[in-house]
């Protein structure tokens, strides 16, 4: 994924790190030490997002191709990123508002911070991310993500704080995600048929249209193309000569 983020140091002294979460039973809290084994992506939100009338941010719900449920968002800057971990075919589970952490500043002072998603990826590792415009990150915003990034890093977990997407990649991003789901899928035939077509480099509309009726085939590209079987360069619009090609090993 191309996400922008920025770093900070983290803050010279922080008190011992805790963890709460929900799963189906409970709600729990625990050292951190005591929680990096939890599946905070099969779990519940620790937070919901309100909705009140002249609110300047849009909460919603996403349907996610990855978890085949829905991933809730308190922004469209939070939607366009649980697209974009949906759309990593390396991402098996995700949730939003996966737990609290909860610590101590260096005056004493007990905070505590809500990532926005928990990320696993197929082999295991695990990825926080929180979103943010980037040149809106006050003070209190930063020390918070330091501290979520010291946390994450004595865990073993990536930690992203991600801001505004290429505008071109986004909406390639969100056209695609109108055909992430399975009935967008075929028969394996016609599958097997198109990835033999775009085994090179190949114009998107002229090579699909070499397996069928584009009205038909060119669904089931775009589903390909979602699940990272097909890829094409997304840093430009999508167009009829764009050059698709078969990724190997997927």
């Amino acid at each position: 994924m191309r996400l922008r983020e920025l770093e900070w140091s983290a803050p010279s002294q922080v008190g011992g790190f805790e963890v709460g979460w929900r799963d189906v039973d409970d709600e729990h809290r625990r050292p951190l030490a005591e929680a990096v084994s939890v599946a905070f992506e099969d779990g519940r939100p620790v937070r919901g997002f309100p909705s009140y009338r002249g609110q300047r941010h849009f909460p919603g719900l996403y349907w996610a191709a990855t978890t085949g449920g829905h991933v809730g968002f308190e922004s469209w800057l939070e939607r366009d990123h649980a697209m974009l971990l949906d759309f990593t075919p390396q991402v098996s589970g995700l949730l939003s508002q996966p737990f609290w952490l909860f610590w101590e500043d260096e005056r004493g002072k007990r905070i505590s911070h809500a990532p926005d998603y928990f990320a696993r990826f197929e082999d295991g590792r695990g990825l926080v991310v929180d979103c943010r415009p980037l040149d809106r990150i006050d003070a209190r915003s930063a020390a918070k993500f330091a501290a979520m990034r010291t946390a994450c890093a004595s865990a073993g977990w990536g930690y992203r704080v991600v801001g505004e997407v290429d505008a071109a990649r986004m909406a390639n991003v969100r056209w695609l995600a109108g055909y992430r789901h399975p009935r967008h899928g075929a028969a394996e035939r016609l599958v097997e048929r198109l990835l033999a077509l775009f085994s090179m480099p190949s114009p998107l509309v002229g090579q699909a249209a070499l397996a069928g009726d584009p009205l038909a085939v060119l669904p089931v590209v775009f589903h390909l193309l979602w699940q990272g079987r097909l890829s094409a360069e997304l840093s430009r619009p999508l167009a009829d000569t764009t050059l698709v090609s078969r990724v190997e090993g997927r």
